[in-house]
């Protein structure tokens, strides 16, 4: 039964994570908190929504989230191999089903060569396997912040449909 039929992607994926009784937890180190702050937005958010670690600084990424320092040092924080393991390590660090991170560039600065601003790297994560989704977003901070976010859920959702 749908609880939150407003149509907005947050309540879409509240609803399919209810009825499939699944658990998310998130990894956000670009979105700055946007996907945790879209999720609980939704009323009764808490039923599939464990929570989320803005993980900004790499030694959180390593410390809390299990990336490994070579994986850092190797392919930079912002790569498919850390969002991978963003993912997997939010999932088994909060006990939940599955795990959506996020790594990118925002800006306006930090773009280097071959990572220009508005590439973003999503991760999701279940017992079974974990995935990693390219983008390549353009806009102001905040927009591509919240694109990224959005851009998330609805991978997300895709998935669990």
């Amino acid at each position: 039964m749908l609880r939150n039929p407003d149509g907005s992607v947050q309540s879409v994926v509240g609803d399919l994570l209810r009825i499939r009784g699944l658990t998310l937890a998130t990894a956000e180190s670009c979105t700055g908190g946007s996907i945790g702050a879209l999720l609980t937005s939704t009323p009764g958010s808490s039923d599939y929504y464990r929570g989320g670690v803005i993980c900004y600084h790499n030694d959180l990424k390593v410390g809390l989230l299990g990336v490994a320092e070579e994986t850092l040092l190797c392919h930079g924080a912002v790569s498919e191999p850390v969002a991978h393991q963003m993912a997997a390590g939010v999932r088994k660090a909060t006990a939940s089903d599955l795990g959506l991170a996020t790594t990118g560039i925002a800006g306006p600065g930090g773009a280097v060569a071959g990572k220009p601003v508005g590439l973003v790297f999503l991760g999701l994560s279940s017992a079974s396997e974990t995935r990693v989704e390219r983008l390549d977003l353009s806009g102001d901070r905040k927009t591509i912040q919240l694109e990224a976010a959005r851009l998330a859920l609805d991978w997300l959702r895709r998935y669990l449909q």
